[in-house]
């Protein structure tokens, strides 16, 4: 068994788990939201799962939770109940549309929504805008983007998207003179920072200061509930300029190595286009289809065989193989045989 939030290799008794009295644990694993997904689909399908046992259905359910598989073609709001479900579906995308990298390929913000939607059909269009922005910036949002790009940019939006709604607003703050500090967290250290140019002055720099940002995200990070990157590499990006812009500050987190290691669902940039595990499945999927097509073609040639006028059908699974990337798990719970 794994733990919810790990991928298989990761052992389940970690320290971490064990030092966590039960409930703690359970509401920090969200196990009580996969609880009720469970008992929903068990509900659902109740006529199929008589056949093969409760016991069984929450083994495989479990099961591909901790596998990172249950997100597919689920609906939005499930993938982005937990940090778990974000993870997953990070994952997936990846693995799944992988190949449009390694082609070299380049989309436009709706293609890529497209690829989204294909996981998730209900996936909201201005949380790929966000992403999308993140790497156009100033650029007009109908530009081809890389796929390392865009994922890695969607990555942050995505998976820290609560946490980037608040950094937008104390962004705007201090834009605009006001300081966040006074509301979020009341110091009178931050005093000597209040001191800004009048909106509209011809000298006034781009963005806000770096050291100002960089107090009022660390006081954000120490009181938000939901995710956020680690303060330590939000200071460490924050420490290499003295003034930056919101994009470019997002545009820092998606290239940050680190902040991509903690959060821990994709490879590094540099490993992005391997997938050893997934390259062995398209192989045994082309050879197979390759098997079944040789056999269709052995039994047209037959004297009286029927079937002779489809030879032209006979490429399809192939062709949809290098078109497009498999998922090759199930959504939904299907028995095993």
């Amino acid at each position: 068994m794994l733990k919810l939030g790990s991928y298989p290799g990761q052992r389940m008794l970690s320290p971490e788990r064990l030092a966590l009295p039960d409930y703690d644990y359970l509401a920090q694993r969200h196990v009580l939201t996969y609880m009720e997904d469970a008992v929903c689909q068990l509900l659902e399908n109740k006529e199929d799962i008589s056949q093969y046992g409760i016991a069984r259905f929450f083994t495989e359910y479990f099961n591909s939770v901790c596998q990172g598989t249950h997100i597919l073609f689920r609906e939005f709001s499930f993938i982005q109940a937990t940090p778990h479900n974000r993870a997953s579906f990070l994952r997936a995308f990846w693995r799944c549309f992988r190949t449009v990298g390694k082609n070299g390929d380049l989309l436009t913000m709706k293609e890529y929504h497209c690829l989204l939607q294909l996981l998730c059909p209900d996936f909201p269009l201005e949380l790929t805008q966000k992403a999308a922005r993140i790497v156009l910036m100033d650029d007009a949002m109908d530009c081809l983007m890389s796929f390392s790009d865009f994922l890695f940019a969607f990555q942050i939006q995505f998976y820290y998207s609560e946490f980037l709604e608040s950094v937008a607003a104390i962004y705007q703050d201090l834009l605009s003179g006001k300081n966040p500090n006074t509301v979020i967290v009341p110091t009178s250290s931050s005093g000597q920072h209040r001191q800004r140019p009048a909106v509209g002055e011809a000298s006034l720099p781009e963005g806000v200061e770096a050291s100002l940002f960089s107090q009022c995200l660390e006081n954000l990070c120490d009181r938000h509930k939901y995710s956020c990157p680690p303060p330590a590499l939000v200071k460490e990006v924050l420490s290499n300029v003295q003034r930056l812009t919101f994009y470019g500050f997002l545009m820092a987190l998606s290239k940050h190595h680190g902040i991509n290691q903690a959060l821990g669902a994709l490879p590094d940039r540099g490993d992005l286009m391997h997938d050893p595990a997934m390259d062995e499945e398209l192989e045994r999927l082309v050879m197979r289809s390759r098997l079944h097509r040789t056999s269709r073609q052995h039994r047209a040639t037959e004297p009286g065989a029927f079937g002779f006028q489809r030879r032209d059908k006979l490429e399809a699974p192939e062709n949809m193989l290098s078109a497009s990337a498999p998922t090759p798990y199930p959504y939904r719970w299907e028995p095993r045989e």
